[in-house]
């Protein structure tokens, strides 16, 4: 469980140099934002049709929370689910309601696409059951190209819970491998620039939710001792792997410093070659890719 705790929100100002242990997501803008970058990264890309494909789901994200925003009861129970000793939205046990199911179809009546249409025409338990293994970890259970759907919903309607929390964090102690908002996983994490300078934040592959890990220790298991960076351009490559010589395990590092138009889930998706190339080293990716599961 993470060492980061959400409590509310207490009106007290940050102390100066205080490093901020959470920040949660913002709504606006956020999926038209990714939607570009995915559509300028396709230029000229091996996977031009794919990164359009998914520029193109983005898309119909952003249609959905235009049209179809958080309701106000959800957003108003919210309060209830801090000061616990987990995660306030524990993706694994939070009770989702029908609210993620609407999206789902929301997302079919925006983007047409024979997966998204078959999946639509499963009943809500089973539909409850693939959201749950995903949730959980268990991606053999579902198909890869129903699963991109599914996450897609799913993520739209975490994200707006997440960025709704009248919450903040607190920090005591390590063990932040995973979300302290909801428990999953990262997908990658981005070194800071501007106030917040040389900080090292990983972002959330389900709510995006961002949170604090210091440098130089792995994001899954904490070793400090046998690190190793990869990348497949300069040493200021914008975008490297961290690897674990303890664990196996490796995690993508974004730096803005060196490409201001970095967007985490879309250049994730766009640099696949260096996954290809560290896991040929013999490490396993240890986050979660929104837009390319398993299978």
């Amino acid at each position: 469980m993470s060492s980061i705790q959400m409590t509310p929100v207490e009106p007290v100002k940050a102390a100066v140099g205080e490093i901020p242990p959470v920040f949660l997501p913002l709504n606006a803008g956020r999926y038209t934002a990714r939607a570009a970058r995915l559509r300028h990264l396709a230029e000229g890309h091996p996977m031009a049709d794919y990164l359009g494909f998914v520029a193109g789901l983005v898309e119909a994200q952003q249609r959905v929370l235009d049209t179809l925003p958080l309701p106000s009861a959800l957003i108003d129970a919210l309060p209830e689910r801090l000061g616990q000793d987990h995660p306030p939205l524990e993706c694994s046990t939070f009770p989702r309601g029908a609210y993620w199911l609407a999206v789902l179809r929301q997302l079919g009546e925006h983007l047409e696409h024979p997966t998204l249409q078959g999946l639509l025409q499963q009943n809500a338990l089973s539909l409850e059951a693939a959201a749950d293994a995903l949730l959980t970890g268990d991606y053999e259970q579902v198909d890869s190209g129903q699963a991109l759907f599914l996450w897609s919903a799913l993520s739209l309607y975490f994200s707006q819970m997440a960025a709704h929390l009248p919450a903040s964090g607190k920090a005591h102690g390590e063990q932040r491998q995973h979300c302290p908002v909801c428990a999953s996983a990262p997908v990658a994490s981005s070194i800071l620039t501007g106030a917040h300078s040389g900080l090292r934040y990983l972002h959330c592959g389900l709510c995006e939710s961002r949170w604090h890990m210091v440098r130089l220790k792995c994001s899954n298991c904490e070793a400090t001792g046998a690190l190793d960076y990869w990348s497949l351009d300069t040493e200021k490559a914008p975008v490297k792997a961290e690897s674990c010589g303890e664990c196996q395990s490796y995690l993508k590092v974004f730096y803005p410093e060196h490409d201001k138009d970095l967007e985490v889930l879309a250049d994730d998706l766009a640099s696949l070659g260096l996954d290809a190339e560290v896991e040929r080293e013999g490490f396993g990716r240890s986050g979660v890719s929104p837009f390319l599961f398993p299978g």
